[in-house]
């Protein structure tokens, strides 16, 4: 056996019982019709809870952009005729911890507790009563809107978030992924616009569950029964727009920053699609791989045009983006640039080496392992499972689906979606 298929082997032995033990999924649908998903994990004392609502920017009515964030910033702000200190406090007092946030797809509340009966009750008790009695009180939301419409202001200072706002806008130009929210929209929302978007999109049909931790199954379902028995059932959401792929372009915006923000892609994958491996290998040769990658190699190391570079995809309900992305000094963007191009397009005609695909494969499937050490990397991977509707076996399988990509595997998958008629460029303070 060579040296890489005998890695392979013992890699694969290594996660068998973690894949087989430790993460094995189990899923049920609760009576209120939410979707639930359950990892036992009896190697820690504690109790790890999400609850993910297909509530993402993506689900934002035109107008209404950023009642997303706000919404979920909200949420756990008061609840049931309890201000934010007192929600706060309790938790402090079960040693318990609320956090989450919201992308283009979902929007999210975990709870971290002990899982001994004292402690966890009391905590997934208060979870159900932010979940089912959220309050939005009229002076908190008046704070949140002023605090969001600040931040924002602030970011739009910055190089980096330029940049990132424009590359989207032109690669999803008539999509929802595409839209931001601005100090305006923020400032134009209103209480109302906040309680309609959780009224319609907080609801058990299109929650779910994922429970992760030192508890059994029995009290497992009963966790999941009680969090989400009090939602409204609502419908299931109609799927987002396919996105209409852009048509190649670049785009330069002037700032006075030292550094050149540099990002070019498109829309190129949805989560469940079978060239996700290949791609993954790919990407991971390509620029995910770090100083193993060839754009790390040719634009920093041989050249000094950046002192970082990467590419990865970043697959989402419908397709989300494909990305390159590099810092350079303004006299350099240019340069930079026009490498980066080559080397993509060189990558695109003739794929990988077969020695920069073995070690993409050696580094994705030694490091797999380090994905589900903790009960927190399990829930993040369990609930994007749970969310996406992927295969209940797909960590089991990571690291033999990984194992079986081919060279044309990769070729094939990249020629598919990463197509350079679509790609876009944003540069910011470039000269």
């Amino acid at each position: 056996m060579n040296p890489f298929k005998l890695l392979v082997y013992l890699c694969l032995v290594l996660v068998a019982p973690l894949s087989h033990g430790g993460p094995k999924i189990e899923s049920w649908q609760a009576q209120s019709g939410a979707r639930v998903f359950f990892v036992e994990n009896h190697s820690l004392p504690i109790l790890d809870v999400q609850v993910d609502f297909a509530a993402g920017t993506a689900q934002e009515a035109p107008g209404k952009a950023g009642v997303a964030q706000l919404t979920r910033a909200l949420l756990d702000l008061g609840a049931a005729g309890m201000d934010e200190t007192e929600i706060a406090s309790r938790m402090a007092d079960l040693g318990a911890k609320l956090s989450g946030g919201v992308d283009m797809d979902r929007a999210s509340i975990s709870l971290r507790t002990l899982s001994m009966g004292d402690k966890r009750g009391p905590a997934v008790d208060l979870l159900r009563v932010i979940l089912r009695s959220p309050q939005f009180p009229a002076p908190v939301f008046a704070r949140e809107q002023a605090r969001s419409v600040a931040a924002i202001k602030e970011a739009l200072t910055r190089p980096d978030t330029i940049a990132s706002r424009a590359f989207w806008s032109a690669m999803y130009p008539a999509h929802a992924y595409g839209r931001h929210a601005t100090p305006e929209s923020v400032r134009a929302l209103t209480r109302t616009d906040v309680l309609a978007f959780h009224a319609a999109n907080y609801t058990a049909a299109s929650a779910t569950v994922t429970i992760i931790g030192d508890l059994s199954r029995t009290d497992a379902q009963a966790v999941a029964e009680d969090l989400t028995g009090g939602l409204a059932p609502g419908v299931p959401l109609v799927g987002l727009a396919v996105p209409e792929l852009p048509p190649a372009g670049e785009q330069r915006i002037a700032h006075p920053a030292a550094q050149a923000h540099l990002l070019l892609g498109l829309p190129a994958l949805k989560r469940g699609d079978p060239d996700f491996f290949p791609l993954v290998v790919g990407n991971y040769a390509l620029g995910g791989g770090g100083f193993v990658s060839r754009l790390m190699k040719e634009v920093r190391e041989k050249r000094g045009l950046a002192y970082s570079v990467n590419s990865y995809f970043q697959p989402l309900a419908q397709l989300g983006p494909f990305q390159i992305g590099m810092q350079t000094k303004k006299a350099q963007a240019n340069d930079a640039l026009q490498v980066t191009r080559e080397i993509l397009a060189n990558f695109l005609a003739q794929g990988p080496s077969e020695s920069e695909m073995q070690a993409a494969k050696q580094n994705l499937i030694g490091s797999f392992p380090l994905r589900l050490d903790s009960n927190r990397k399990l829930l993040d991977n369990v609930s994007m499972i749970g969310f996406y509707g992927l295969p209940l076996d797909y960590l089991d399988r990571y690291p033999e689906s990984i194992e079986q990509v081919t060279l044309a595997d990769i070729r094939a998958a990249f020629a598919r979606h990463v197509r350079p008629e679509h790609l876009v460029t944003v540069v910011v303070a470039g000269e």
